[in-house]
């Protein structure tokens, strides 16, 4: 397993960024349409096909997911990657017309020093239909796609992805673009909150402090003292090849943002966007109970991995004022 999304067969990733920008899109891409559901926590989020994820509509599969930067401007990153399916002849059959289903999330990056003065018409569906068309099984992790222009309230954020399996052969893996309004570290220091569930060093296998101080379990957000006023969110997605219903796909979503609380802090914010969305490529029976939950379990673990590896394996920004990186100071 290459600890990526892309180890979930048939999920294909694909970047497409703007250096001067300081912004990107990912896109998400299955081979075979994938049963979906979304779970929403944070105060302020920004999607695309929300509602039709809901468990009381119809679609039950999707074609792809689209996170991207750019605020309610990079919402049309959706627009971009249904455009690119639309061309391979993907999507929902109605009689004769074929549509592609394309939720999709975006990310506030707009005052990260990038320039921003694209004219009439935004950038993010060309950056959408570009990333769909670089999907492949690697992808660059940190400052890459959706994650170029991310931040924490502390150091540069960026794109993460881990997997793992249960013990049953069970895969899951998720993909995290983290811009969060809290801090994946603890205080200052190397050591990630979700350090607890690190493997093989992906984190630089700092572990957790020896001990925890009053100045390490304070508030530290964007727009706080000592932290830059820039807008956040926290987006992911897991995928699964276990055959799941939408509204076990739900549970499950439910259950790995869980994962979310165990790398950020503080986490799910009234400015926060925070969604996670949950895809199964349902190639591998699971019991509907104990498997499930177990999956789920699994599932956060490998979200809060994710989260900490956007951040560790993130690069600053060259701009001035621009947050350090993780790597900057302790790699």
């Amino acid at each position: 397993m290459k600890n990526l999304l892309t180890d979930i067969s048939g999920v294909r990733v694909g970047h497409a960024e703007d250096a001067a920008l300081a912004s990107g899109v990912t896109a998400v891409i299955f081979d075979s349409p994938a049963v979906a559901a979304i779970d929403v926590r944070g105060g302020g989020p920004g999607t695309r096909e929300g509602a039709l994820l809901d468990l009381a509509n119809t679609v039950e599969r999707i074609d792809a997911i689209a996170l991207s930067g750019g605020s309610a401007f990079g919402l049309e990153a959706g627009g971009g990657v249904q455009a690119w399916l639309a061309e391979q002849g993907r999507g929902f059959a109605v009689r004769d017309a074929v549509i592609p289903i394309v939720p999709g999330a975006i990310m506030f990056d707009l005052l990260n020093g990038g320039d921003k003065a694209w004219g009439r018409f935004p950038p993010y569906r060309d950056l959408g239909y570009a990333a769909a068309a670089a999907a492949a099984e690697t992808f660059a992790l940190g400052s890459a796609g959706a994650g170029l222009g991310a931040t924490t309230a502390n150091f540069k954020g960026g794109l993460g992805s881990a997997s793992a399996a249960t013990p049953g052969g069970v895969r899951v893996a998720a993909l995290a673009v983290v811009n969060a309004v809290g801090s994946v570290t603890v205080g200052d220091g190397p050591w990630f909150w979700a350090a607890p569930f690190e493997i093989g060093g992906e984190l630089g296998g700092r572990g957790l402090p020896p001990a925890f101080t009053p100045d390490m379990l304070a508030m530290r957000i964007k727009g706080g003292a000592a932290a830059t006023s820039v807008e956040n969110t926290t987006l992911a997605v897991v995928v699964t090849d276990a055959i799941l219903s939408k509204p076990q796909a739900k549970r499950l979503a439910m259950i790995a943002q869980t994962g979310f609380a165990r790398a950020i802090y503080p986490v799910h914010a009234p400015l926060d966007g925070d969604v996670l969305f949950a895809a199964a490529t349902c190639e591998k029976p699971i019991d509907p109970l104990a498997g499930l939950t177990e999956l789920g379990m699994v599932a956060a673990n490998v979200v809060a991995r994710a989260i900490a590896r956007g951040v560790h394996d993130a690069t600053a920004l060259p701009f001035l004022g621009a947050l350090p990186a993780w790597q900057d100071r302790f790699g």
